[in-house]
C-alpha cells in the first residue's frame, strides 16, 4: 500500500536514478555526420555498430552530397562529411572545411529501370524518346545528379535528355523510389543502390564506365572532437568493420587497413630526420589517437633489419640510394627533402680546412660516419673515392659513428678537428661551429618515404605521410637545415 512513509523511501531513489540519467547523458559521446543520403543504410548500420562496440553515438545528417556542403560551409559545426563523389570532398579541402580525408568504395553511375525493362531501354537515345519519362537527381543537390548532367554535357546530348526529364529530385534514393512507384519510367542513379530494388533491372552504359566516382569521408576542421572522428573514420574504412557492410550493400569497397581501436606503427627513420620529423609525428599520434614506435638509427643498420625480416610500416631514408636497397617492400615511395654533406669544424677554423683535399693534411683528426652503418658513411666514401683522396682521408679518421649527431658532439668537445656530416645535422649549433661547404655535386642527400607494401595500416600511413608533407612540417625541416622537395600530385 502506498503511503507517505513510502513516498519519501521512493523520492531518494527516483532523484539518483534521474541524477545518474542526466550524468550518463552528459557524458555519452556522440558525433555528428553529414552523410550523402544514398550511403545511407550503410552507415546507419556501421554506426549502430560503433555504439554497440565502443558507445559512440554517431548523429546522422542525409541530404544530396551538395546540399549537405552548403549546410556545413554554413552551419560550421560537425564532424565528418561523407560525399557519394570525391570532387565534393575536393572543393570542402578547398573551402579550408576538412582536414584528413580517406576514400571508401568505388560506384558508378547506371540506368536503372523496374523489372522487365517495360520501355525496352538499352541506350542512353532511348531515354529520349516521347513516351519515356525519366527521373534524374537535382545537379544542385545530388553527386549523381551534377554527375549526369556533366556526362551528358560531355555526349553533347544534355539539352536531348533535360528536354524529357519528367521529374528532378534533390537526392538519389528518391529517384530510385520513383522508378519503384512507377511515377518514372528510367532514372539514372549509382549502381550500388539500383542493387538493393528487387524489382529494377539495371541497364550498363559503356560511355558511363569513364565516370566511375569515389564515395570518401572527410574529417571536419572544425571538429570538437577529431581524435574521436577520426577513429570512427578508421573504423568505416577498415576492411573487417565498415567495409564489409559497404560489401553487404553491393558496393566495391577500396582496400583498407585491419581494425584496432589504437593501432601501434612502426616506423624507421635516418637519423638526420629527427629534430625535423619528431613533434610532427607527436602531433599526429594525438590527433589520430595511435602509437607510433620511432626507431632512429644509421640507415645502414635500419636496412639491413629490414632485408633481415624487420617490416616497419613505413622507412624514411636518410638517402634515396638507401631506399633504393629495399624498394621492393615498400609503397608510395615519396621524396620529401635534400640536405647537403658539409665539414664541420671548431669556430675560427683553426686548421684552415677549405675543402676535401684539406682533410688529407698529416696529423688531422677526422671524424666520419660507418660506411657500413650509415647512409651518410656510404655517401662519404663514395664522395672521397669520386675526388680519388679516400685513402689519404681515411689514415685521418678517429672516429667512425652510426649516426652523424655523435660526431657533432665530438667535435664540440674538441676531440675532433672536422667530420663530415650533413647540413641538417648542425643547424642548432650554428653558433658553435664553422661549415665548409662542398661545391661537389654528389655532396648531397636526398630523403624520401616509402609504406611497407604489406602493412596492415596502409591509409593511416598514407595519413602520417600527408602530416609529414604539410606545411607546418615544411617549415619545421627548412628550420632544421633540410631543402623540400616534395612536389604535391594529386
Amino acid at each position: 500500500m502506498f503511503t507517505r512513509s513510502n513516498f519519501f523511501k521512493i523520492v531518494p531513489l527516483i532523484l539518483v536514478i534521474i541524477s545518474f540519467n542526466c550524468k550518463q547523458h552528459e557524458t555519452e559521446k556522440s558525433l555528428l555526420l553529414y552523410c550523402a543520403a544514398g550511403v545511407k543504410p550503410v552507415v546507419e548500420k556501421v554506426a549502430e555498430q560503433y555504439f554497440e562496440d565502443y558507445g559512440v553515438r554517431v548523429d546522422l545528417q542525409y541530404g544530396g552530397s551538395g546540399t549537405l556542403l552548403s549546410n556545413l560551409r554554413v552551419a560550421k559545426q560537425g564532424d565528418l562529411y561523407l560525399a557519394a563523389d570525391k570532387s565534393y570532398i575536393e572543393e570542402a579541402l578547398r573551402y579550408g572545411l576538412i582536414k584528413e580525408t580517406q576514400p571508401l568504395a568505388f560506384i558508378k553511375p547506371v540506368i536503372a529501370v523496374a523489372k522487365g525493362n517495360p520501355k525496352n531501354i538499352k541506350t542512353v537515345e532511348d531515354l529520349f524518346a516521347e513516351d519515356v519519362k525519366v527521373a534524374i537527381a537535382n545537379p544542385d543537390a545530388a553527386s549523381i545528379g551534377r554527375l549526369t548532367k556533366k556526362m551528358f554535357k560531355a555526349f553533347n546530348q544534355w539539352e536531348a535528355l533535360e528536354n524529357n526529364i519528367s521529374v528532378l529530385m534533390p537526392t538519389v534514393n528518391e529517384v530510385a523510389n520513383t522508378i519503384k512507384l512507377k511515377t518514372s519510367d528510367a532514372g539514372i542513379i549509382w549502381d550500388a543502390t539500383a542493387n538493393q530494388y528487387e524489382d529494377f533491372e539495371i541497364i550498363s552504359i559503356p560511355q558511363f564506365d569513364d565516370y566511375v566516382k569515389n564515395i570518401t569521408v572527410g574529417v571536419l576542421g572544425f571538429s570538437e572532437q577529431s581524435t574521436e572522428a577520426l577513429r570512427f573514420l578508421r573504423y568505416l574504412a577498415s576492411r573487417d568493420k565498415g567495409l564489409n557492410v559497404f560489401k553487404e550493400f553491393s558496393y566495391q569497397p577500396i582496400d583498407g587497413d585491419i581494425w584496432s581501436e589504437e593501432p601501434e606503427l612502426l616506423f624507421y627513420s635516418g637519423g638526420v630526420n629527427r629534430l625535423a620529423i619528431d613533434k610532427t609525428i607527436q602531433a599526429f599520434e594525438e590527433r589520430e589517437g595511435v602509437v607510433v614506435s620511432r626507431v632512429y638509427n644509421g640507415c645502414g643498420i635500419l636496412v639491413s633489419q629490414i632485408k633481415a625480416g624487420q617490416q616497419p610500416d613505413a622507412y624514411l631514408s636518410c638517402d634515396v640510394s638507401f631506399m633504393t636497397q629495399v624498394e621492393d617492400r615498400f609503397n608510395t615511395i615519396t621524396d620529401i627533402s635534400k640536405t647537403n654533406i658539409v665539414i664541420a669544424v671548431e669556430k675560427g677554423n683553426p686548421k684552415n680546412i677549405q675543402s676535401l683535399k684539406d682533410l688529407t693534411a698529416d696529423g688531422l683528426q677526422l671524424g666520419v660516419c660507418n660506411y657500413n652503418q650509415s647512409a651518410l658513411g656510404a655517401l662519404t666514401k663514395n664522395l672521397l673515392e669520386s675526388q680519388n683522396i679516400w685513402d689519404d682521408v681515411y689514415k685521418n679518421v678517429r672516429s667512425q659513428t652510426p649516426t652523424a649527431d655523435l660526431l657533432v658532439n665530438q667535435i664540440r668537445t674538441g676531440s675532433l678537428d672536422a667530420v663530415i656530416v650533413y647540413e641538417a645535422n648542425v643547424s642548432r649549433v650554428m653558433d658553435k661551429l664553422d661549415l665548409v661547404r662542398l661545391s661537389e655535386e654528389n655532396a648531397n642527400a636526398l630523403q624520401n618515404f616509402g609504406i611497407l607494401s604489406n602493412s596492415k595500416n596502409q591509409n593511416t600511413m598514407k595519413r602520417l605521410l600527408k602530416a609529414l608533407t604539410n606545411e607546418n612540417s615544411k617549415k619545421s625541416y627548412l628550420e632544421h637545415g633540410f631543402e623540400w622537395k616534395y612536389n604535391h600530385v594529386n
